[in-house]
């Protein structure tokens, strides 16, 4: 019994030792076994203060045959605005950290910045330091710190004027009320957070100049994918409501994009009040319409709607005068329910009625493209309307009538977009048929400058202006 209790000990013991001898020999102590990492610089876009980023991630690989030991990982900034997590556990100095042969870890990455009084962004940085068998190595860290001016369920009771000095952040809501204008200088940023909307009871001005757009977009300024914007995701905000009340609105020169509802124009009855006036600007990216109005007087000239699940345009009666427009569909997260530009209550067998009292549509189209994935008109006979398309690109096929006047047939306007690559881009290409098309009498007055600040009577050599919003041809990158 004692033997075999012996026996039994010296194979405890020769187990022991044989995995202790396999242990070691299972990690490494070569400074020629060192880490690799997927990038060599974790960078953030502009970073809100007070805010904090959304989370980088950095991959951390042992490619050596055996495992490694990582003596330390730490930022070497012990007041760092970053902030690091190592699978799963949260700090700023870890120890010991094993990774098995050919094997990888993973680290996330944040930044809170303070606010400051700074108006421009400014850059913050440190870096991450590992030691692995008495190696160090280092990724760098950086971020761009912007304040902004916040507004939280906002109210604009008198005549305010938002400036470009800082961005403004809108949660929940911002609201105009009746009597009071909100005008919006050039080259002025309102980013809205998720859910966020404007609404208008009294009016806007927003006019930005060439080269100095104003912008209305979400407050997510970071990638969703490598090299791709979150500008590409449609309903990032609510959008822009003009209610009943609303009247002489003015949008001009502003890149408005990525919203749940567009632009809205309630129903107010009166078209003898202009409700809206929309100028070389450029509203895309709608999880609804891009632009959509009721009963009210519409003008909009040297404007490109893009991108939208349902129609980008859609018109309800009304007067509505869109003059150098670009009507464009190349929507990528869902089917498209509507056609391009959908136009309800303007036929004769739809004339005012006990339900709808409302007098029939009055519409002009002029030196403008309508061409994307869905088709083009939700109706294809205007016989006895008061809505007429003059030199207008169309996608479908036709004729031209009383209603349709010089118009060009099944026509590839030949834009810079390609949507596979998620670029969107609505100028033509220097070999588009659209070139030259546009009948120089409806460029008058504002309409004579596009979006770029180009001379639509000048850009082109023959005198006749290129149909759609752009007036310059633009080369493939």
């Amino acid at each position: 019994m004692k033997k075999a209790f012996l026996f039994f000990m010296t194979i405890i013991w020769w187990i022991g030792l044989t995995a202790i001898s396999c242990i070691s020999d299972a990690v490494s102590t070569s400074p020629n076994d060192i880490l690799t990492f997927s990038r060599d610089t974790v960078s953030f876009d502009t970073v809100f203060t007070d805010l904090g980023t959304p989370t980088a991630r950095l991959i951390v690989a042992n490619r050596a045959k055996k495992g490694i030991v990582i003596s330390s990982i730490r930022l070497r900034n012990p007041d760092s605005n970053f902030r690091i997590n190592v699978d799963g556990v949260s700090g700023k100095d870890f120890h010991d950290v094993e990774i098995w042969k050919e094997d990888s870890i993973f680290m996330f990455i944040e930044c809170f910045i303070p606010e400051t009084q700074n108006k421009e962004p400014y850059r913050v940085e440190d870096e991450l330091e590992f030691v692995t068998n008495g190696v160090t190595q280092t990724v760098l860290l950086e971020a761009y710190g912007q304040n902004v001016t916040r507004l939280k369920c906002h109210r604009i009771t008198e005549d305010t004027r938002f400036t470009a000095d800082l961005p403004y952040i809108v949660f929940d809501s911002l609201v105009v009320d009746k009597g009071a204008t909100l005008s919006i200088e050039p080259d002025t940023r309102l980013l809205f957070h998720d859910g966020a909307s404007m609404i208008i009871h009294g009016r806007i001005e927003a006019t930005g100049a060439p080269g100095k757009l104003i912008h209305m977009r979400g407050d997510r300024l970071d990638d969703v994918l490598p090299n791709v914007s979150y500008d590409i995701l449609a309903g990032q905000w609510e959008g822009i409501r003009i209610s009943r009340e609303s009247f002489n609105n003015r949008i001009e020169y502003t890149d408005m994009r990525s919203t749940a509802s567009g632009l809205r124009v309630d129903s107010c009855g009166d078209t003898s009040t202009l409700k809206l006036r929309i100028l070389n600007s450029w509203l895309h990216n709608s999880q609804a319409h891009a632009f959509e109005a009721r009963y009210a007087a519409i003008e909009a000239y040297g404007v490109c709607f893009s991108e939208a699940a349902d129609a980008v345009v859609s018109l309800h009666g009304g007067k509505n005068s869109f003059i150098q427009c670009t009507i464009a569909n190349n929507y990528l997260f869902s089917a498209i329910s509507e056609p391009l530009l959908s136009l309800y209550h303007c036929l004769p067998d739809q004339a005012e009625s006990a339900t709808n009292p409302n007098p029939l549509m009055e519409a002009s189209f002029e030196n403008s493209i309508i061409y994307g994935l869905a088709k083009d008109l939700n109706e294809g006979d205007f016989t006895g309307s008061q809505v007429f398309f003059r030199n207008v690109s169309l996608k479908s096929g036709g004729e031209n009538d009383d209603n349709f006047i010089d118009c060009i047939w099944e026509c590839d306007p030949l834009f810079l977009t390609d949507r596979a690559k998620y670029y969107f881009n609505y100028h033509v290409l220097p070999d588009s048929p659209e070139i030259g098309m546009g009948n120089p009498q409806f460029v008058t007055g504002p309409l004579v400058t596009d979006i770029d600040g180009t001379d639509r009577l000048t850009a082109t050599a023959a005198g006749n202006t290129t149909l759609g919003a752009y007036a310059r041809p633009e080369e493939r990158e």
